[in-house]
Parts: structure tokens; C-alpha cells; sequence
């Protein structure tokens, strides 16, 4: 069928307005944001030309990265050919990190690149909305509030009206609220609604300026057995509504099944432990329509949808001509085809509706640049620059084919070679040479989405035109003017670096702009636990050579620094220097904020540069405001030497160092009959009975320390994920649940109120549980023997109280504390009642002690 989504439409600024944002999402997509530029293979290029010649395009929603199916995501792209896209609702803020420090917005960052690699590997396209990751959340009800609705459904519906897919795919169903994950859930509602309105003009008008309306034809769900509670379940089920698709499928010309791209697609989100081996063999996928019509092929999501060439206006014409470079694919010399792809290129570009032909330009460049070998890149001599300088780009040009091209010109930004009208001979490299000037005004190189504070459930974007977009946008292209047999064509490179190391090889690196310096402090959380004064370092890095200029460190009232401004000089660009504040805190509890401010030739400078580098993802530089939080705490505390046994990873111990105590690792190796007993207390890292499995021969001597006087403080624990010999993680029986406290702001009850827990060394009041982060806590018991004493009670709106977040008992001389309390956020995010709470479950027996050397203020 033929369609146009510009029916007696002639306002030409919605369309281009339209091929802008396409640009900027091909732009977002293109191989040079600093991996090794894509160089096709034959077979590869034929794959390229098959997809070339498939005019449709499927959407698939889910909540968060790493939720998307791979599988379906893969086949839809590799074997029907479709333009396949995925829109994550967040960029999954709100998760743990298994391989590094990063969390909150930085995890974001890193979730967002290991999506974008795995499109790279399944061949789709990645979109987001604003939302933001702010955590498990129980119910829709609670999620779509804090997303804010109305907004996160407006980008749906952007996303929908300027991807145009013919089908959506949901990764979860809308109808069961409350049975999982609310953000989850969520994106079902938000994309079963979105289905509705994208095509209705008088819904978001504000985008019409922009895009235009479109209704898809068909919203489908991904079920399969898991959804309905068992294989057996599944097999009984109703299946008339369903599709159905063997996503094993073996591609000969990559040498891979369906499901071995997939696997190693998901693997790319190594930061949610996503390392899998591949898998092979045939495996069925499960699509449930929802809204539209059912196709009368079970196997085609497609069928009735026009695909073809004759789909758009003039789009005949070049089917005729791309059909029959398929069906005789000279795969020893594709560039035997050159004559056949520029006269579609030039009838392409007559085509009238906007959408599918700056689509298909792109897609038909790509297979154009394939078939003659042509090799176009800019890079960089150095990674980045600064506003208001300049930097050598250095062009490369190689034609590998017979064919006849000219390079007319070339220009970086603004500039542009003096060397023009250049015959690209066979397999001769031309090299150029551009001094680049970055404007005064340039924007700096961030994820666009962190430029502003947003809000828990949001981040604020203020630019409606990239929203939906997966990155900031490449702003320097080096743009080659080239005649290849007499058909001209422009095509544009971003400007990378590329560079080797010895002992990684050949490397491609963004070309980032960059402020003159970025200045940090270390410790993002300072506590003052009395009034002395700390010193504070400050660390300067240069990106520029010959860096001059001072500090300033500003501060709230009632703090005090001992210097106004600190001067700096540093030589060469990318080092380092430390300059000392010392800065003292008020008498009185507070917390608050410092941060430094870089004066450099008039210019203020406040962010912190931040690289995020592994070998899977392009390397990141997120700028964000340099400050630290600073806590004045009136707290005590028993003991001094603390015994940490880490588990998943977490900042506890840093955090107790800084009230004061002596924190010493300890693995489960150290563990030996009487060595635990030089240390006051005892405490499990975050999930240690999960990831350490050699625990298990080390609880009798656990419980003996316990026994003889210890204190043993074990942090949460996923239910079920260990090993049997762990169903008695303390010496009387507690079981485990899924019970949790989402809302960090929910109301707390203090229920054992003449409890030590509660009053020794530090009183425990409501305002101890105020200013808490992202929840409560997870995974509490449900049950637990009598000699166990519940210390709180808690819980989520409209739902039944729970006790189980801190339970206490006495064991022999000492006392066995289980919490499922999330002190792993809350400490290192300066939770003063946090600490507080802590503190006394270290210090727990020891008020009957009478030296004055147990209890320090």
C-alpha cells in the first residue's frame, strides 16, 4: 500500500524540522562515537542491502536496560530486516554496579552505553525518555507519579511519532499492577496508552511543530511461559491471539544463530552481571496482540503491512533497481553493482516523503561506502579542546575500488582543506590536514539529560528537540564532498581520536570539548563528628597547558575556611594539583554543602570532570557540579576496631572510617578459631551471603565470636540465592522475604523503645529517619524466632506494617543484629540518623562497660 503521513500537509517546516531530528539520531548511531568505524564485509553489505529494501519498522518498550529481549529485538532486525528500535523508559539509574564504582546518574551514563553497544551488536536503534530510575517501586501508582505522567508519556508519544513504527512490541503486560516491578508495569500502561494517542492530533500539539502525528498498526505484548506461572500453564493457554517466531534461527552469512547474537548483545550489560554464554538451537518467542488487527500469518508481524519499495511515492522505481542488485549479488566484487546504487541513490533522493528518504539516503551512503571501500575519517590530534581554541584534524581519504571518485572538498566545522578537486586513485591514501577552531560559545561534551538538577522521578531536559535521544549529539563532522562516476554525494564523519597503545593496539576515542579545568573533592560526603576542623583537599586538573588561576571553596554560614582563595599554576595539559582548605565546622549539627570554584581568566568554573573507561563501552566524560556534602554530627560511639567481611560491594566501611572507627577487611579465609576476637564488632557487607559461597564453613566460628562476647552485624540478603547450607544464617531461625520499604520517605515506628538499640550511645528519634535515600529498606524477614526483638516498624502506603527491617537478639555474651536496612545508600549519601542507628549496633552490650576509653564523643 502506499502511505503518506503528510496527507494534504504543506508545511515545510515540520518536515524538516522532522529530517532534523533524524539526523540527530543517526548522528547518535553512527559507528565513529569512538568505536572502530563498522568496514563491511561482502556478506555484510548484502545484509545491509537486504534491510535496505525492508520499509517497515518495530518498536519494543520496556522499563530499564538489560530488560529488553534480545532475541526478538535480533530477529526482528537480522532475519525480517525491519528497522528495529527499543525505547527504555530510564536508563537504570537506580541499579547496583558489579563492576565499578559508578551509581545514580553515572550508572545511568554506563547502563546507557552498554544498550547502545548491544544495539550495535543486534542491529537496533536505542531511545529513552526523562524518567528516571529512581528505584523499586511496588506499584504503577506510585512510579507514574514520581515519573510525572503526563511528561513521560509525551516523550512515548515523541518517540512513537518520530520513529513511525508500524508495530510495538511491550516487553511487560499492562494489565497486572502490583505483580512486579511498578516500572515495569509502567511502561506497559505508558505504551498502551501512547498507541492510542500518538495519532490524535489534539493530544502533545506542542510536537506538531516538530514531527507529525502517526498511528501504528499493531501493539502486541511478549509473553511467554513466565507470565503465566509455569511451562504447563503456558502449553494450556489460548494461543489464537498469539504470534509465534523461532528466534534460533542460523544465519549463514554471519556464521551465527539468532540467539547467539542475542546472547552476546545482552552480554554487553556487564555492569548488571549480563555475562552469559551464547546459545544455539531453535527457540520459539510469544507476541500477544493487545490493539489493531491479527495478521493471518501466525509467523509475520508484518503481514498485510506494505514493506516494499512501493510503500512510498516514487519508491517503485527503486525497487526495481535494488531488487535486482539482491537477487544477483556479485559477492566477490560488490563494487560491480556502483552504477545500479547511485542511480537509486539520485532516485531516492526524489522520493517525497521525508521520513523514509532520509532513511534510506543514509542506509544507501553506508552500502555505497561499502562497495567501493571507501575509507573516510577526521581525527583529532588530542581527545579534546576547550572553547575558543583550535586543534589539528588530520583527514584521511581512501577509494579501494575501480571506481572513479573525487574528492571536490573538504571541511571540519568551518574550516575548510585549501587542497580541492582530488582524484581518488585506486588504493592510493590521500592525507589532509585542518587546523579546527571550537567556537567561543561551544557547548561542553556531557550526557545532555545531566546539564540541570532534576527531580527524583525526572530529569530535566530543556531542549525538546533530543528528547528520546540515546546521547549528546556529535557536534564536529569533518564533511567530504565527493563525485563517484559523476553522482555527487556528501557524506559526514565525526571527529574522533584515534590513537595506540602498546598493550591495547589501535583505540578510538570521542572528541570532547572540554572547560579549561575541572576541579573535585574526593569524599563526597564529609562527616564532622565533633567540632574539630578537617582538611579538605581540593584536586585541580588542567586541560589546557599553562593553566594559571585561583580556588575559591564556598561554604554556608556557620562554617569556616581558613582561606579565601588558593592560587594554582600547572604546566601541561591533563595534570594534577592539590590545594588544602581546612575548613571547620559549627558547633551545632548541620548539614551542607561546599563546593570550589576555578577562576581562570574571568571565567568561573564549577564542574567536575568525570571519566567513565571500560573496554566494552566508548569512554565518557560526564561533567557535574564539583561539590561534597558536609555533615556535622553530634554522635557517639563504643569501640574502635570494626571487622569487615565485604560482599557485593558497598561504601560502609569508608563511611565508618570517617566517625572514627578502625575498619580491617577481613575475607572468609581469615576467619580461624579466635581471630575474630580482637575486633568490637563484626559487620557483613551487602549481599555476602550471596557472593561468597565459602561462608558456609565458617558460621560455627561466626556464632562462637557471637557466643564469647562479639558483636556480629549481618546487612541484607536476597532470599533463596545461596547455597542450602545457608537456611540458618543466625543461630535461631529467621526467614528471609521480599519484604521492603520502597518509599524512602515512609513513616517509621521506634516500637521497642527501651531497647540499648535505640538509646545507647546515641538516642534514636522520628528526625533520625528524615532525609533518607531512594527506600527504607529490602529484602526483610518475615519470621524469626522469640528471642529475636523487632526495633522498628514500617511501611508503604496501603500496605500492612512490617517489622522485620532490624531484629536483635542476645546470643550467649553477645548479639546478633540482621538489618535490611539500605545503610549501603544511606550511609555514603551522609544520612545523619543513619549513622546514628549504626553507630549504636556497634556499640550494642557495651553500656555496661565503665572505662571512659570504650565511649568516645
Amino acid at each position: 500500500m502506499n502511505i503518506s503521513i503528510f496527507e494534504d500537509r504543506q508545511k515545510i517546516h515540520i518536515m524538516r524540522n522532522i529530517l532534523v531530528f533524524f539526523i540527530g539520531i543517526l548522528i547518535a548511531i553512527l559507528p565513529a562515537t569512538a568505536q572502530a568505524p563498522k568496514k563491511l564485509s561482502s556478506s555484510e553489505a548484502f545484509h545491509a542491502l537486504q534491510k535496505l529494501n525492508f520499509l517497515g519498522s518495530a518498536l519494543y518498550i520496556a522499563a530499564h536496560p538489560d530488560d529488553e529481549n534480545t532475541r526478538l529485538i535480533s530477529y526482528l532486525s537480522n532475519d525480517v530486516k525491519a528497522r528495529t528500535g527499543y525505547l527504555s523508559i530510564t536508563r537504570g539509574d537506580g541499579g547496583q554496579n558489579l563492576i565499578g564504582p559508578e551509581l545514580r546518574e553515572l550508572l545511568g551514563v554506563l547502563r546507557t552505553q552498554e544498550l547502545l553497544a548491544a544495539r550495535r551488536i543486534d542491529g537496533g536503534q536505542q531511545f529513552f525518555t526523562r524518567a528516571n530510575d529512581f528505584g523499586y517501586s511496588k506499584h504503577p501508582k506510585e512510579t507514574l507519579k514520581l515519573w510525572d505522567k503526563a511528561s513521560v508519556l509525551s516523550d512515548v508519544v515523541w518517540v512513537i511519532r518520530n520513529f513511525k513504527p508500524d508495530v510495538i512490541i511491550n516487553r511487560f503486560d499492562h494489565r497486572t499492577a502490583g505483580s512486579t516491578h511498578g516500572h515495569h508495569t509502567s511502561s506497559a500502561i505508558l505504551s498502551t496508552e501512547a498507541f492510542d494517542l500518538a495519532g490524535n492530533a489534539t493530544i502533545y500539539p506542542e510536537h506538531l511543530s516538530k514531527t507529525a502525528t502517526w498511528q501504528p498498526r499493531r501493539l502486541f505484548f511478549n509473553t511467554s511461559w513466565w507470565f503465566y506461572g509455569s511451562r504447563e500453564n503456558f502449553e494450556k493457554a489460548d494461543k489464537s491471539n498469539m504470534l509465534n517466531f523461532d528466534t534460533g534461527v542460523y544465519y549463514p552469512l554471519k556464521g551465527l544463530s539468532n540467539n547467539e547474537i542475542a546472547s552476546l548483545a545482552s552480554s554487553q550489560h556487564l555492569c548488571q552481571g549480563f555475562g552469559r554464554l551464547t546459545t544455539r538451537g531453535s527457540e520459539k518467542e510469544y507476541i500477544e496482540l493487545l490493539k489493531g488487527d491479527l495478521p493471518q500469518d501466525e509467523n509475520n508481524i508484518f503481514d498485510g503491512i506494505d514493506t516494499s519499495w512501493s510503500r512510498v511515492k516514487g519508491g517503485a522505481a527503486v525497487g526495481d533497481i535494488l531488487y535486482a542488485v539482491a537477487d544477483n549479488f556479485n559477492f566477490s566484487d560488490p563494487s560491480q553493482h556502483l552504477p545500479e546504487l547511485l542511480s537509486a541513490y539520485t532516485l531516492i533522493q526524489k522520493i517525497e516523503d521525508p521520513h523514509w528518504r532520509l532513511i534510506k539516503t543514509g542506509e544507501i551512503e553506508d552500502l555505497i561506502t561499502a562497495v567501493t571501500g571507501l575509507y573516510l575519517e577526521a581525527s583529532a590530534d588530542f581527545a579534546y579542546s576547550n572553547p575558543g581554541n583550535s586543534i589539528i584534524v588530520n583527514l584521511e581519504a581512501l577509494n579501494r575500488s575501480n571506481a572513479q571518485i573525487t574528492l571536490k572538498s573538504v571541511k571540519v566545522g568551518n574550516s575548510m582543506a585549501s587542497e580541492k578537486e582530488i582524484a581518488l586513485a585506486h588504493n592510493t591514501k590521500k592525507n589532509l590536514e585542518i587546523e579546527m577552531l571550537i567556537p567561543e560559545d561551544a557547548e561542553y561534551s556531557s550526557p545532555y539529560w545531566l546539564a540541570e538538577k532534576g527531580s527524583l522521578g525526572m530529569y530535566k531536559v530543556d531542549n525538546p528537540d533530543i528528547i528520546g535521544s540515546p546521547e549528546t549529539a556529535r557536534k564536529f563532522f569533518a564533511t567530504f564532498e565527493l563525485e563517484i562516476n559523476g553522482t555527487p554525494l556528501h557524506l559526514k564523519k565525526a571527529v574522533i581520536r584515534r590513537y595506540s597503545r602498546p598493550d591495547k593496539g589501535e583505540l578510538y576515542q570521542p572528541f570532547e570539548v572540554l572547560p579549561e579545568a575541572s576541579s573535585r573533592i574526593e569524599d563526597k560526603v564529609i562527616i564532622f563528628s565533633d567540632s574539630s576542623p578537617k582538611q579538605i583537599p581540593v584536586t585541580i586538573k588542567a586541560l589546557k597547558d599553562n593553566l594559571k588561576g585561583e580556588v575559591q571553596l564556598c561554604f554556608s554560614e556557620g562554617w569556616k575556611v581558613d582561606k579565601e582563595v588558593i592560587p594554582f599554576e600547572i604546566i601541561n595539559k591533563g595534570e594534577e594539583k592539590t590545594l588544602i582548605f581546612t575548613l571547620t565546622p559549627p558547633e551545632k549539627e548541620d548539614e551542607n554543602y561546599i563546593s570550589p570554584i576555578v577562576k581562570i581568566d574571568g571565567k568561573e568554573l564549577t564542574k567536575e570532570l568525570i571519566s567513565i573507561a571500560y573496554d566494552h563501552i566508548p569512554t565518557q566524560s560526564v561533567l557535574l557540579p564539583s561539590e561534597a556534602k558536609v555533615v556535622r554530627l553530634n554522635i557517639q560511639k563504643a569501640g574502635e576496631h570494626i571487622g569487615y567481611i565485604a560482599g557485593a560491594g558497598d561504601k560502609v566501611p569508608e563511611s565508618l572510617e570517617q566517625i572514627g572507627y578502625i575498619v580491617h577487611t577481613i575475607s572468609p579465609s581469615d576467619i580461624q578459631e579466635g581471630s575474630l576476637d580482637k575486633y568490637d564488632a563484626v559487620v557483613m557487607g551487602i549481599r555476602a551471603y550471596n557472593v561468597l559461597p565459602e561462608l558456609k564453613f565458617k558460621q560455627d566460628l561466626l556464632f562462637k565470636y557471637v557466643h564469647q562476647g562479639g558483636n556480629l552485624i549481618v546487612q541484607y540478603n536476597t532470599a533463596g540465592r545461596w547455597d542450602r547450607a545457608y537456611e540458618n544464617i543466625a543461630p535461631f531461625p529467621l526467614k528471609l522475604s521480599r519484604d521492603r520499604v520502597t518509599n524512602e520517605n515512609s513513616p517509621v515506628e521506634i516500637i521497642a523503645k527501651d531497647h540499648a538499640l535505640v538509646n545507647f550511645p546515641n538516642p534514636i528519634e522520628p528526625k533520625d529517619f528524615e532525609g533518607w535515600v531512594q527506600e527504607r529498606g529490602l529484602y526483610f524477614p518475615s519470621e524469626w524466632d522469640p528471642n529475636f526483638t523487632p526495633i522498628l516498624s514500617m511501611n508503604d502506603e496501603d500496605e500492612t506494617a512490617t517489622k522485620g527491617s532490624l531484629l536483635v537478639s542476645p546470643y550467649g555474651k553477645g548479639h546478633y543484629i540482621y538489618t535490611g536496612l539500605s545503610f549501603f545508600r544511606e550511609l555514603p549519601a551522609g544520612v545523619s540518623g543513619a549513622y546514628k542507628i549504626f553507630a549504636n549496633m556497634l556499640s550494642i552490650g557495651k553500656d555496661k562497660v565503665d572505662s571512659e576509653n570504650d565511649i568516645k564523643g
